[in-house]
């Protein structure tokens, strides 16, 4: 809309008849405007975006018609070829038909400067997490894990599994990691390192972050040396779980990981640089209120 600079230029001292007649506008749809700049159309456009937005954010594999569905199940229902017109305009397009990088990866955005850079170190309980997703197929499709893990004895504190790998799954994970360890005020200020995917770096991990006083770190993009720590977890479980056989249906591989994860990983493998500790041993030592949490 032209009104907006007619406005502007009448504040710069340009008399509004001269700019209408130059941009050739009428008068009395601008003067209508003026008393009511944002009309109903606009806002209706504007909440429609919005819901479009926030479903591309959970969702950046959506195209618009999937966004146009989730958008309705959130109460801004609209005609296919709005959902179309507003996705366009914004350039909200599927990750699927988006060009890739020569490595075939998408590279994200750099939220966050690298905090870590590859020193896979803390001196405490709650000072660095990890996080990464991996899938797996099952016989009714992929199953995602989204894991973090506590550096410091190698805990899994938090993880989430779902049929989509979206940004809801990352959130759930964080949300379980910080309810295990206490609440926001024991783990604020604790470092949360991951790569550079959609899921991380979506509005809704950031604002979970900020929620709880957790600093982001994000590595490079297609260096898998700047999350060594986690995927050597990811091959470890890959190796244990997931490559041991077939998996018929997502609950059964569910079941799996999560009696591996907590019966296996955290009281029964032992670690050398633990001193022979597994993770729950060594957390108990260095602080026995983590007891409950075992």
């Amino acid at each position: 809309m032209m009104y907006p600079l007619v406005k502007e230029l009448a504040t710069d001292g340009i008399p509004v008849v001269v700019s209408l007649r130059v941009l050739k506008l009428a008068r009395q749809p601008y003067y209508r405007w003026l008393e009511n700049p944002l009309t109903r159309t606009d806002l209706d456009q504007a909440y429609r975006a919005n819901a479009l937005h926030a479903a591309h954010q959970n969702d950046p594999e959506f195209g618009y018609r999937l966004l146009r569905d989730e958008a309705e199940n959130a109460g801004e229902p609209m005609a296919t070829r709005t959902a179309w017109r507003l996705c366009q305009a914004n350039r909200w397009h599927s990750a699927f038909g988006t060009k890739r990088g020569k490595n075939g990866r998408r590279p994200g955005p750099p939220v966050h400067d690298d905090r870590v850079k590859r020193q896979f170190t803390a001196q405490g309980l709650n000072q660095l997490w990890l996080t990464d997703i991996t899938g797996h197929p099952t016989g009714e499709g992929k199953l995602y894990l989204c894991a973090i893990k506590d550096l410091y004895a190698g805990r899994i504190v938090g993880y989430s599994m779902a049929g989509r790998m979206q940004a809801s799954l990352a959130v759930d994970a964080l949300h379980q990691a910080v309810a295990r360890r206490g609440g926001t005020s024991v783990v604020a200020g604790c470092v949360v390192h991951s790569d550079r995917g959609s899921q991380f770096s979506s509005n809704l991990f950031q604002d979970a972050l900020t929620r709880h006083g957790l600093l982001g770190s994000m590595g490079q993009v297609g260096s898998a040396g700047d999350n060594a720590a986690m995927e050597s977890f990811f091959a470890l479980l890959q190796k244990n779980v997931l490559d041991r056989r077939q998996w018929a249906t997502r609950e059964e591989l569910r079941t799996a990981i999560v009696t591996w994860i907590e019966k296996t990983y955290h009281r029964r493998r032992r670690q050398d640089r633990l001193g022979r500790l597994t993770p729950v041993e060594c957390e108990m030592i260095m602080d026995p209120t983590t007891a409950h949490a075992a």
